[in-house]
């Protein structure tokens, strides 16, 4: 059997109990941490914010190979599902924002960037690898969780993306 860095929805569960999320709802998914970050583009951007779109949350940092590779991809995935109520927040944790902007001036991303220099978000969605992507339903909740990255895990991030838009809002 072939070793997968994606969690299961029932394992995602049985993570985020560990971590003091939010009750599990009725329907079985856990409702994603709320957060307001500081944005590149200026001003704040909030979860809350983007309910009604299928969110995806990229935790990345500078010092992060993986994460180099990976944004090309994620800009790519961005502009394809954009139209169809699709949206990727990239959330960089470190303390140094200028750390953020050098990494950006070489692997540019037309997706919003947000801080999270205290790493409070980061620690709110038991985040242990980078990057940690994180697919939120239209109704807030986490659906998918994905550890590390590695040439080829955008056609998993692709099915789940599609997967969760084909739902009903």
């Amino acid at each position: 059997m072939k070793k997968t860095s994606a969690f299961p929805v029932a394992a995602l569960i049985a993570a985020l109990a560990a971590f003091a999320w939010p009750a599990v709802a009725t329907d079985g998914f856990v409702p994603a941490p709320a957060f307001t970050l500081a944005s590149r583009a200026g001003g704040e951007v909030s979860l809350a914010d983007l309910k009604g779109q299928v969110v995806m949350i990229n935790f990345w940092a500078s010092w992060c190979g993986p994460c180099r590779k990976e944004f090309p991809a994620l800009d790519q995935i961005y502009a394809k599902y954009k139209p169809m109520g699709f949206t990727l927040v990239a959330i960089n944790v470190e303390s140094e924002k200028a750390d953020a902007e050098k990494f950006l001036a070489t692997t540019p991303a037309n997706f919003p960037i947000l801080y999270d220099p205290d790493n409070k978000v980061s620690g709110s969605y038991g985040v242990s690898a980078m990057p940690t992507t994180v697919l939120v339903d239209r109704q807030g909740r986490v659906r998918w969780l994905h550890r590390a990255y590695k040439p080829g895990d955008e056609a998993k991030y692709i099915e789940q993306i599609r997967a969760v838009l084909r739902e009903k809002a």
